[in-house]
């Protein structure tokens, strides 16, 4: 017969394991939540190097897909109509480069980025002194014309409100070539772990100075661990055409490059950086 301090003994056992039982299924939760973050500005090397051209490339295989990233599921597509415009004739540029562009750009100096899309005009204050490498690198590549004709090739609408572009091929997989050092992330504008609605931020691999081209535009107040290097903040008018692009919404994940691509026809016609 069991005792009452036998049963006592038992009921405490079953407490602790059903204890152990949430904290296994919390914990796994959150390292899914984790991946889910971490994937869509993140990036799975393998297999992705069969999406570029060869010859350029050679020796720099490990650099090749800074920036790229895949989407972790797919989202409802959307039946809002295209609210851009037809892209302006031209070809994308293919050229890439095995190192970081030498510093040409005056850290002291004020910076700006205009993407003339098809949705309209984004005008962008870079932060130079505090993001050097990164001003400098878009600098070099828009005057290479390396971001012209290039399409904005993912939208995300849930958990992060992001724009993603600066992939000349398209996939999430594209980038210059070489990498640059992560930097500013501790931004005073990042505050719990928020970018806010009008950060232009790098996207990268996962791991630490693996950015390229790849670039989002934050057009709501978005939850992301800091460690995507804020380089700019969209003016109001252009923070008007993000919420444009936005509002027409996205298409479920390609499964193939696992983008959501907008509805929208985000095309930079022409990408230009100034110094003010």
């Amino acid at each position: 017969m069991v005792t009452q301090e036998q049963r006592k003994r038992q009921l405490a056992r079953e407490k602790f394991l059903r204890q152990q039982q949430r904290r296994t299924a919390a914990r796994r939760k959150a390292r899914m939540r984790n991946s889910v973050i971490a994937s869509v500005l993140g990036v799975i090397l393998v297999g992705s190097l069969a999406l570029y051209t060869t010859g350029t490339l050679k020796g720099d295989d490990d650099k090749a897909n800074a920036g790229s990233e895949t989407s972790p599921s797919a989202e409802a597509p959307s039946k809002a109509p295209d609210p851009c415009e037809k892209p302006a004739a031209g070809k994308v540029k293919t050229a890439t480069w095995k190192k970081e562009p030498a510093m040409t750009i005056d850290k002291s100096a004020a910076y700006s980025m205009r993407l003339a899309t098809t949705c309209g005009e984004i005008d962008i204050a870079l932060k130079t002194s505090a993001a050097p490498h990164t001003v400098n690198s878009f600098s070099f590549l828009a005057g290479k014309g390396f971001f012209d004709h290039t399409k904005c090739h993912r939208l995300t609408t849930e958990g992060i409100y992001v724009l993603q572009c600066g992939d000349p091929t398209g996939s999430g997989s594209g980038g210059p070539g070489y990498t640059i050092p992560d930097e500013n992330l501790k931004d005073k504008s990042l505050k719990s772990n928020i970018y806010p609605a009008g950060t232009v931020a790098m996207a990268n691999t996962g791991q630490k100075n693996t950015g390229g081209s790849q670039f989002f535009l934050v057009y709501q107040d978005s939850q992301l661990p800091p460690s995507y290097t804020p380089f700019g903040t969209v003016s109001e008018s252009g923070m008007k055409v993000l919420k444009k692009i936005a509002g027409a919404g996205a298409q479920a994940a390609d499964p193939t490059t696992g983008n959501t691509a907008p509805n929208a026809t985000v095309v930079i016609n022409k990408a230009t950086v100034t110094k003010s």
